[in-house]
């Protein structure tokens, strides 16, 4: 049986990432449903409205999902960690990512979740193994949102992470169908992570207009703005992201950009619809997504797909 299915109890090993202001309930539910995993979001919600998407997770399917814990968006976790605590009978893992999973490892292993640990490097990768961590999801460079910044590509990541660590690992970043599972699965991953692709679903609370961007999105149309902060984010070419790229070739110190990439201007526009006020976290394979369609069906096309990829016959 696949490790990362046996791990998290799923029936296909494909995950749901965390996805910052609109990871909700229902489209973790969606995942879930399809045989996959999806998890809640816990960056740019209130504590209460993350446990109010928990439990419309739950109550949509009875299948396993988890959370999704990005350290560094949170000045203080703890009150998050209360309400994965009260409802850890409800919630399969915990994902961690964007800072040190090192003091909070322990606490989920006290509460008998599973640990996923978001890495872009194989040293990353084997460190987070030696913490405690039950499953590696690194990320390369062609993911929206946060990125390492090594800049490394998925192509190339999969393998050396698997040479550097016993535990599962899955692939994320440029993973957007069948295909890409399975070339995931051939590079040596064992499964895999989306999180553009489940932003284009009924499911998913996105603003409608932030999905109309993914749709008319081209090979194109990302960028990486705040390099010089060390902390790459990729992002849909927008105004707003043009006025980022500006102040950082002008002045870009710390003090000049990060007012500029604060959570809230995520927020705006991709919850509140203001795609011209704030900036739009997207991987590069916005350019393959044609339609709005079920997470849940997504989940099983991938699956067949994937199959199907595999068991083709293929001459070289």
């Amino acid at each position: 049986m696949n490790r990362v299915c046996e791990l998290l109890e799923i029936e296909f090993p494909i995950i749901e990432g965390g996805l910052a202001y609109v990871g909700n309930g229902l489209l973790a539910a969606a995942v879930s449903e399809g045989g996959g995993f999806g998890q809640v979001g816990s960056a740019g919600r209130t504590v209460d409205n993350f446990e109010q998407q928990i439990l419309i997770a739950a109550e949509a399917t009875s299948k396993p999902f988890g959370v999704n814990i990005p350290i560094s968006q949170h000045t203080d976790f703890t009150p998050y960690f209360e309400v994965i605590r009260k409802h850890r009978n409800l919630i399969q893992a915990v994902s961690l990512g964007a800072g040190n999973p090192k003091p909070l490892i322990p606490v989920i292993k006290e509460m008998g979740l599973r640990i996923l640990v978001l890495t872009s490097t194989a040293f990353h990768s084997a460190k987070a193994e030696s913490l405690g961590a039950d499953i590696i999801v690194c990320e390369g460079y062609e993911a929206g949102g946060s990125n390492g910044p090594s800049e490394l590509s998925t192509f190339t990541l999969i393998p050396q992470v698997k040479r550097a660590v016993s535990i599962p690992v899955v692939a994320a970043g440029g993973i957007v169908d069948g295909r890409s599972l399975a070339s995931a699965i051939l590079l040596g991953a064992d499964g895999v992570q989306l999180g553009t692709r489940f932003v284009a679903t009924t499911e998913c609370e996105a603003h409608d207009n932030f999905k109309a961007a993914i749709l008319q999105a081209k090979d194109v149309s990302t960028e990486i703005m705040t390099r010089i902060l060390k902390g790459p984010i990729r992002v849909l070419k927008n105004e707003y992201s043009k006025k980022v790229q500006e102040a950082e070739k002008e002045n870009g110190t710390l003090e000049t950009i990060l007012p500029l990439v604060r959570g809230k201007y995520n927020g705006l526009a991709m919850f509140e619809g203001e795609i011209s006020e704030g900036f739009m976290s997207c991987g590069q394979v916005a350019s393959l997504i044609d339609e709005i369609e079920s997470a849940e069906e997504i989940v099983k096309r991938m699956a067949r797909e994937a199959k199907e990829v595999l068991n083709s016959p293929v001459s070289i």
